[in-house]
């Protein structure tokens, strides 16, 4: 097929407009952890979405904040690196909240790009009326415009409803250069299955948990490794991992009284790693205290960042 395209794509935008909602919406499946809580994606999660006319590489990336940490400059290099590298960029901007100064700063960091195309994406429509809709897209518009930022569609999107999601998609595979598959198609995504599980335990403790603990939570998994003594037929995963806060103040805020926390953190995520991996897990975790980790290098390396 001459006209096949493949290639990749990101979201940008602050945190919490969406652009992991989206990013599932589009695979179809659970890629990406969502949470309401401000910095939930820390990497540049791929997302593999195949099509008839092509195949499309959509990229989550961390919201563009303004940093207060080490942590939060390296995800801001992260998000520019990401954008300088992929064939399409996803503005997102929600249509229940009015554009600000940090929507303008990204759309004036984006007038860099050039030769890019980029889509505005209005998300979360589905949280408003139809006149207030159009009115975020308009001032969406305006807001691209004062900054100078050329924009190739603009479209409203509802990751929730699913409203828009295929037109968005379309769109992207427009935007791709003609070339070959690059991933088999029961791929979706190419992260590492320590990775996705490490995220799924995260996304289970930021629920709930007091306002200063989201940014100091991190998940690293220590060991993860099928039970050598079961039969094949009945295999059981065996998933080690720790959950790292920054003061000791914090470590039993996530345990609760009598571990009631963690455990219901254990069984939260056991489950989404279950239904993720299709085998039987047996989580065993930990919570450590490493000490203002988002500020210390050496940490984040070990981290994983």
């Amino acid at each position: 097929m001459t006209d096949y395209r493949s290639g990749f794509a990101c979201l940008v935008g602050r945190p919490n407009v969406g652009k992991s909602s989206l990013t599932n919406a589009m695979a179809g499946t659970k890629v990406a952890i969502t949470s309401n809580r401000p910095q939930t994606t820390r990497h540049a999660i791929r997302a593999v979405i195949s099509q008839p006319a092509g195949q499309l590489i959509m990229v989550d990336t961390p919201g563009l904040h303004r940093p207060r940490t080490l942590l939060g400059e390296r995800l801001n290099d992260l998000v520019r690196t990401t954008w300088a590298e992929v064939d399409a960029v996803g503005f997102c901007l929600p249509a229940n909240q009015k554009p600000g100064p940090g929507d303008r700063f990204i759309a004036e960091q984006l007038r860099g790009l050039r030769r890019t195309p980029v889509l505005l994406i209005v998300t979360k429509i589905d949280l408003v009326d139809k006149a207030t809709g159009a009115g975020a897209l308009a001032a969406a518009h305006d807001a691209c415009v004062e900054a100078g930022l050329p924009v190739a569609e603009v479209v409203p999107v509802s990751a929730r409803t699913g409203a828009n999601v295929d037109v968005v998609t379309e769109l992207f595979l427009s935007q791709l250069p003609v070339g070959p598959q690059l991933y088999p198609d029961d791929v979706t995504t190419d992260e590492p299955e320590e990775v996705l599980v490490a995220e799924l335990i995260r996304e289970s403790a930021l629920e709930g948990v007091r306002d200063e603990l989201p940014h100091s939570l991190a998940v690293t998994v220590e060991e993860m490794s099928l039970r050598s003594d079961r039969k094949p037929e009945e295999p059981l995963l065996d998933v080690y991992a720790t959950i790292h806060v920054e003061r000791d103040s914090q470590k039993p805020i996530i345990i609760g009284r009598r571990g009631t926390r963690l455990a219901e953190i254990g069984k939260t995520s056991r489950r989404a790693i279950e239904a993720l991996l299709g085998t039987p897990v047996y989580l065993n975790l930990h919570v450590r205290v490493a000490k203002d980790w988002q500020r210390d290098p050496r940490q984040l390396k070990r981290l994983g960042f």
